[in-house]
Parts: structure tokens; C-alpha cells; sequence
């Protein structure tokens, strides 16, 4: 049975600002309300929540780092095709 997942992103092209976010993300600032400001996803219009989704649907290198990366907590930058993503997953199964 494929794994499950479910994460906010937050899609930025800098690696400095990504950088950036997750220091922001890490002084305790609100995961969502960065993702409404900065995200170039169409996901950050909702906080950047992308739902629950299979291992495999997303793009390898994002994939990898949902399935592996700690639980809760901003995780990142994550380059991929799309540019540099902050990841926070909030739950694996």
C-alpha cells in the first residue's frame, strides 16, 4: 500500500529567500500567513496546503523530502524545478 502524506510548501525562486523564511518559520513566526505573502504556488492562497497526497504524486526530490524529513517542523530550502521549497509536513502514514 503506497504511503500517504500531508504538507504545507511554501514555493519561493531564491534560495535566500527560502532561506530567509525558514529562519522567520524557526523564530516562531505562522507557517500560513508566510505562505499567503511569499508562495508563488497556487496552494500559498490557502496557507500553502497542498493535502494529502501519495508517495510519488510530487516531483522526486520534493517527494523524498516529505517522506523523510522530521515531522512538524519547517523543513528546507528544497531546490526543484519549480524553485526552493519549505516544507511542513503534518503527518506520514
Amino acid at each position: 500500500m503506497a504511503k500517504t502524506a500531508a504538507a504545507l510548501h511554501i514555493l519561493v525562486k531564491e534560495e535566500a529567500l527560502a532561506k530567509e523564511l525558514l529562519a522567520k518559520l524557526e523564530k516562531g513566526e505562522n507557517f500560513q500567513q508566510l505562505a499567503k505573502k511569499h508562495s508563488t504556488c497556487p496552494s500559498g492562497r490557502n496557507g500553502g496546503d497542498l493535502g494529502e497526497f501519495r508517495q510519488g504524486q510530487m516531483v522526486p526530490t520534493f517527494d523524498k523530502a516529505v517522506f523523510t524529513c522530521p515531522l512538524l517542523k519547517p523543513y528546507g530550502p528544497v531546490k526543484t524545478a519549480f524553485g526552493y521549497h519549505i516544507i511542513k509536513v503534518i503527518y506520514r502514514n
